[in-house]
């Protein structure tokens, strides 16, 4: 199989969307042993004789509620499931898969490996955008997105966290039972675990937030980063609407990382963000403002990651200004006189699957956010911002919905301006 997504080979399913994911996990921190039961609610798209899970781990035990199973094979990643008669378009259907195995990160020509990887003392999990398969069956695709529930058991001095609300943890013995739910609709790339010996630190903010992280921690640039949370959360809001989540945890390792981690509702740092140097606090905005783009509102194909990144990046931005750092003007200059000096070879709105990730993508996406902000003035701007969160919230979007939402708020076609920052290679000029 192809797959849903041409950026991303093998994985997804466009047959039929997951509604529901109930999983069910044990995880045995010295063996890296994972044994799990998923309960996976799917709606078909069309009639559906086969179902297709990506999978990465041994599938022990397959059913499907009320239907006989003809027969189930895996191959090179896939779990696919044959019923003896077809599910109608339209019909709600569960698949029960009870797995086991030892995960570690998928790799894929292309891009960085990515999934469940042990830390030297825990675990931290990295999905973006194909790793979700390296520990529990889904419909690895952006475009299907899908509520929670997860209960994890593991060593009871160990600390989890998950893309949710925490509901209960209870303790028997030497072990540990956690149990989360996230009720918006998220992507299966967005769904994390973290396993630690970590604190956990509350921070008064209009929104609930919580940093989790080794003992220690708020040593160091903690205050200039980390700290300023409240206040990132609340320029945000004011800036691109309610938060879209419950609450907001940030997961900060004891290893360094060279990245942070994106994920619904969490971001996962390593230590060394812990930091006051630009480069540290920028990356802690950027991730709070990917809950809004990418997170609550998803590029229905990774060709669209502009949609996530761009923001994000321009989030970075306007932190910097509101905190009495460099103004946004100043930051587009820069980098749009960076960006003319580049030869770029793909656009914004296709950058291709070995470029998605570079860079440009994010700049560029951003000088183009500042550009329109130029074009339609502030208070459009940010009318489209807060307006384009409002009507996607938990759904999947494309460039093109983007520029017409521009349009609709802003009162006149605007495709014609958007045409040579999204779909032409040249650098537009700065306004």
């Amino acid at each position: 199989m192809k797959g849903a997504d041409p950026y991303i080979s093998g994985h997804g399913d466009l047959r039929y969307d997951v509604t529901h994911y109930a999983l069910s996990l044990t995880y045995a921190l010295p063996s890296n042993k994972l044994d799990g039961t998923a309960e996976i609610t799917c709606r078909a798209v069309g009639e559906l004789s086969q179902v297709a899970l990506d999978l990465r781990l041994k599938p022990l035990k397959v059913s499907v509620a009320g239907r006989k199973v003809s027969r189930h094979r895996v191959l090179a990643g896939k779990l696919t499931i044959t019923l003896a008669e077809p599910v109608a378009a339209g019909e709600e259907f569960t698949v029960t898969v009870k797995f086991s195995g030892n995960p570690a990160p998928i790799a894929k020509r292309g891009q960085d490996a990515a999934g469940w990887e042990e830390l030297d003392d825990g675990v931290i999990v990295a999905s973006q955008p194909h790793g979700a398969p390296s520990w529990f069956p889904c419909n690895d695709r952006p475009s299907s997105k899908a509520t929670y529930e997860l209960t994890l058991t593991t060593a009871a001095d160990y600390q989890v966290e998950f893309s949710g609300e925490l509901v209960t943890q209870q303790r028997r013995g030497a072990q540990r039972t956690w149990t989360f739910r996230q009720t918006q609709p998220i992507s299966s790339y967005l769904a994390t675990v973290q396993i630690g010996r970590y604190q956990v630190i509350t921070q008064k903010s209009v929104v609930p937030l919580r940093v989790v992280g080794p003992a220690g921690i708020k040593n160091n640039g903690f205050s200039a980063s980390f700290g300023r949370q409240p206040e990132m959360m609340a320029l945000f809001v004011d800036r691109f609407g309610p938060y879209p989540f419950t609450g907001y945890t940030t997961v900060i390792t004891d290893d360094p990382l060279e990245i942070p981690l994106e994920s619904a509702s969490l971001s996962t740092f390593g230590r060394n963000f812990a930091a006051a140097d630009w480069d540290s606090v920028r990356l802690v905005a950027h991730e709070l403002a990917h809950q809004w783009f990418g997170n609550a509102v998803t590029a229905r194909e990774w060709r669209d990651i502009w949609l996530h990144e761009g923001f994000a990046c321009y989030a970075e931005w306007l932190w910097s200004e509101a905190s009495g750092q460099r103004s946004v003007a100043d930051w587009a200059r820069h980098h749009h006189a960076i960006l003319a000096g580049a030869s770029q070879k793909t656009v914004l709105s296709d950058p291709t699957a070995s470029e998605m990730f570079e860079d440009w993508v994010y700049k560029r996406g951003a000088l183009t956010l500042h550009a329109l902000r130029a074009e339609v003035g502030d208070q459009v701007f940010f009318d489209i911002l807060r307006s384009w969160v409002a009507t996607h919230r938990g759904g999947s979007v494309s460039t093109a919905d983007f520029v017409a939402h521009c349009s609709e708020v802003a009162g006149r076609d605007l495709a014609a301006w958007f045409g040579p920052w999204l779909h032409e290679t040249a650098l537009p000029p700065l306004p």
